[in-house]
Protein backbone atom coordinates (compact mmCIF):
# COMPACT_ATOMS: atom_id res chain seq x y z
CA UNK A 1 0.00 0.00 0.00
CA UNK A 2 1.40 3.37 -0.97
CA UNK A 3 1.94 6.07 1.62
CA UNK A 4 -0.12 9.22 1.03
CA UNK A 5 1.76 12.49 1.45
CA UNK A 6 0.35 16.02 1.51
CA UNK A 7 2.27 18.79 -0.20
CA UNK A 8 1.16 22.38 0.30
CA UNK A 9 0.23 23.71 -3.15
CA UNK A 10 -1.64 26.99 -2.67
CA UNK A 11 -3.59 28.36 -5.60
CA UNK A 12 -4.13 32.10 -5.36
CA UNK A 13 -4.79 33.23 -1.80
CA UNK A 14 -5.87 29.79 -0.56
CA UNK A 15 -3.13 28.59 1.80
CA UNK A 16 -5.33 25.60 2.76
CA UNK A 17 -4.68 23.78 -0.52
CA UNK A 18 -2.72 20.52 -0.79
CA UNK A 19 -1.74 18.05 -3.45
CA UNK A 20 -2.00 14.42 -2.35
CA UNK A 21 0.94 12.34 -3.53
CA UNK A 22 1.37 8.55 -3.72
CA UNK A 23 4.69 7.14 -4.90
CA UNK A 24 5.79 10.68 -5.82
CA UNK A 25 2.84 11.31 -8.16
CA UNK A 26 -0.07 13.71 -7.61
CA UNK A 27 -3.18 11.56 -7.15
CA UNK A 28 -5.58 14.13 -5.71
CA UNK A 29 -6.19 17.33 -3.78
CA UNK A 30 -7.51 18.45 -0.43
CA UNK A 31 -8.47 22.10 -0.01
CA UNK A 32 -10.85 24.58 1.57
CA UNK A 33 -13.62 25.35 -0.91
CA UNK A 34 -15.49 28.64 -0.65
CA UNK A 35 -18.38 27.04 -2.59
CA UNK A 36 -18.75 24.17 -0.10
CA UNK A 37 -21.37 23.95 2.65
CA UNK A 38 -20.27 26.09 5.62
CA UNK A 39 -20.10 23.09 7.96
CA UNK A 40 -18.02 21.00 5.50
CA UNK A 41 -15.59 23.36 3.76
CA UNK A 42 -12.75 20.88 3.28
CA UNK A 43 -13.08 19.25 -0.14
CA UNK A 44 -11.13 16.18 -1.20
CA UNK A 45 -10.94 14.72 -4.68
CA UNK A 46 -9.07 11.88 -6.35
CA UNK A 47 -7.40 13.05 -9.57
CA UNK A 48 -8.71 11.97 -12.96
CA UNK A 49 -6.99 8.79 -14.06
CA UNK A 50 -6.94 7.36 -10.54
CA UNK A 51 -10.73 6.86 -10.12
CA UNK A 52 -11.06 3.26 -11.31
CA UNK A 53 -12.24 0.94 -8.55
CA UNK A 54 -12.67 3.77 -6.04
CA UNK A 55 -15.87 5.25 -4.76
CA UNK A 56 -16.60 7.92 -3.82
CA UNK A 57 -14.01 9.96 -5.70
CA UNK A 58 -14.69 13.27 -3.94
CA UNK A 59 -16.46 14.72 -0.95
CA UNK A 60 -16.73 17.45 1.66
CA UNK A 61 -15.67 17.14 5.30
CA UNK A 62 -15.71 19.45 8.35
CA UNK A 63 -11.95 19.29 9.05
CA UNK A 64 -8.65 18.78 7.29
CA UNK A 65 -8.12 15.53 9.20
CA UNK A 66 -11.56 14.19 8.22
CA UNK A 67 -10.91 15.05 4.56
CA UNK A 68 -7.60 13.19 4.63
CA UNK A 69 -9.25 10.17 6.29
CA UNK A 70 -12.04 10.09 3.69
CA UNK A 71 -9.51 10.41 0.86
CA UNK A 72 -7.40 7.59 2.30
CA UNK A 73 -10.43 5.32 2.77
CA UNK A 74 -11.46 5.75 -0.86
CA UNK A 75 -7.86 5.51 -2.10
CA UNK A 76 -7.32 2.14 -0.41
CA UNK A 77 -10.14 0.60 -2.48
CA UNK A 78 -8.31 -1.20 -5.25
CA UNK A 79 -10.12 -2.91 -8.12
Amino acid sequence: MSLLILKNAPIGDNEDDYDVLADGKVVGRIFVSQAAPQDRQWMWTIAYGHHEGRTPTRGYEPTHEAAMAAFAKSWRQES
